[in-house]
């Protein structure tokens, strides 16, 4: 994450939690979204409200409108891994949000949840294994849905004493929680 432009997302696998970093970058060309990454159609759609939630907000999100205008590129590497679920929406949000505002998302955040077009924060799955990829990848902070804090308590009591957790309700909480200033 030491560019604008990628963020640090959090996702379950069938072995457990892993962390996904969420590659984004603007071109010139015929405005749209281009997609890579073994994604599924979740995936892709959390990729395209995230896109329109930036359109939409791109004011009060000091991103000059005329960036809107540009094609947009949004990866997910992990090798061959099918990747699908909602729980990329918040972290595709700070990718583009970082990229066209040229604010790095901190080295140390993990974020998981959906985004709405409303930017609401909606509710994922696999907290506890989340976080503890999070841990093991060394993160400190770790970005969850408000409708999933009690889940934190899943969690084994010595990782949530060293990690710090930011509880989002909307895009304002994650993106203030996950962007350099």
């Amino acid at each position: 994450t030491d560019v604008p432009g990628v963020a640090t997302g959090l996702a379950v696998t069938g072995a457990g939690g892993d962390v996904l970093f969420i590659e984004a970058t603007a071109m010139d060309g015929e405005p749209g979204l281009t997609l890579t990454g073994q994604l599924g159609d979740v995936m892709k759609e959390s990729a395209r409200i995230a896109l329109s939630y930036v359109e939409a907000h791109a004011d009060e999100l000091g991103i000059d409108p005329t960036a809107m205008t540009k094609r947009y590129h949004v990866h997910v590497p992990a090798g061959a891994i099918p990747k699908d679920g909602p729980s990329a929406g918040v972290a595709m949000l700070t990718a583009l949000v970082s990229l066209l505002t040229g604010r790095k998302v901190k080295d140390t955040v993990g974020m998981t949840g959906e985004i709405t077009l409303q930017g609401k924060v909606l509710p994922i799955g696999g907290v506890k294994q989340k976080v503890l990829a999070a841990h093991r990848a060394g993160l400190k902070e770790v970005i969850v849905p408000r409708r999933n804090e009690a889940d934190l308590d899943d969690v084994p009591e010595k990782v949530r004493d060293e990690m710090a957790f930011t509880i989002a309700d909307n895009a304002g909480d994650v993106l203030e929680a996950a962007l350099q200033a």
